[in-house]
């Protein structure tokens, strides 16, 4: 069934790359489904949950009594597409259980005591479903270089995010809060792993940017330390807001300007090399 609202939310996250004005400051992915009974695809803007390899979604319907079309959807056809606003890749939908379903519910609650009004409105159990990636890739026809731009809004969005959580938060972390912190850190991690091994190597074959490429392997150096950091900040049995937000800070300030200036220096040179 048409729903006007949910299209002028997808129609403004695609041409926004993942930016919808009425959701700035909430995490928000598109999810596109087959429909169990006509196959057709339907795609539905739903909030999300990091949860370090894998997205978490949950199907409250703002605690209507009938679960949403898009996890009958998932229950008839697990695979699904995923749009995060930086790339689109194919998942499958694992519905949660148990235990799992329930700790990872108590996590939502604890971040967001609106999800405790959800369930608390219907007799239903609220189900949790895991998205797993299987495939990636940038937006079809976007250059390589748009396509790191992108990907670097998506990384500086996520720690705007997390920040925000930290400090608005009390005392200790939450363990939702632990696990977005723990996911963008390792995503990080990855990326500059795969710029390290893959990206620097094709582009050191141009003599001139070996500077450029230097300077942003130490600056992976630094902002790996940091990471670490974090990690362990956040890793500890008592994890506390202002050492937390501290050591933010710090990644945030390093990571901006080592941003700006991978776009500014290798931007030009990806797009040209796609052309």
């Amino acid at each position: 069934m048409p729903n006007a609202y949910n299209d002028r939310i997808v129609d403004e996250f695609r041409a926004h790359h993942g930016r919808v004005a009425e959701y700035e400051g909430s995490r928000l992915l598109l999810l596109t489904t087959r429909g169990a009974r006509t196959g057709r695809p339907h795609t539905t803007p739903l909030g999300y949950l990091p949860d370090g390899e894998r997205v978490l979604v949950i199907a409250s319907s703002l605690g209507a009594p009938t679960h949403p079309a898009w996890f009958h959807n998932v229950v008839a056809d697990p695979s699904v597409t995923v749009e995060d606003g930086a790339f689109t890749y194919e998942a499958r939908a694992e519905v949660l259980t148990g235990e799992e379903r329930d700790r990872v519910y108590a996590r939502a609650v604890e971040a967001d005591p609106g999800w405790a009004g959800y369930q608390a409105r219907t007799s239903r159990v609220i189900p949790v479903v895991a998205l797993h990636r299987v495939s990636t890739g940038p937006p079809p026809g976007v250059p390589w270089g748009q396509a790191l731009v992108l990907l670097h809004g998506a990384f500086r969005r996520e720690l705007a995010l997390v920040r925000d959580e930290v400090a608005r938060g009390g005392t200790r972390l939450g363990a939702q809060l632990r696990v977005s912190c723990l996911t963008v850190c390792a995503g990080l991690h990855r990326h500059h792993e795969a710029e390290d091994t893959g990206m620097f190597p094709m582009l050191g074959q141009d003599p001139s940017l070996a500077p450029v490429l230097d300077r942003l392997r130490a600056e992976h150096a630094v902002i790996k330390d940091l990471l670490d950091e974090l990690q362990a900040v956040v890793g500890a049995d008592v994890a506390d807001r202002d050492t937390t937000l501290r050591e933010v800070d710090r990644l945030v300030d390093e990571l901006g300007r080592h941003l700006a200036y991978e776009e500014e220096q290798l931007v030009p040179v990806l797009d040209a090399a796609r052309a």
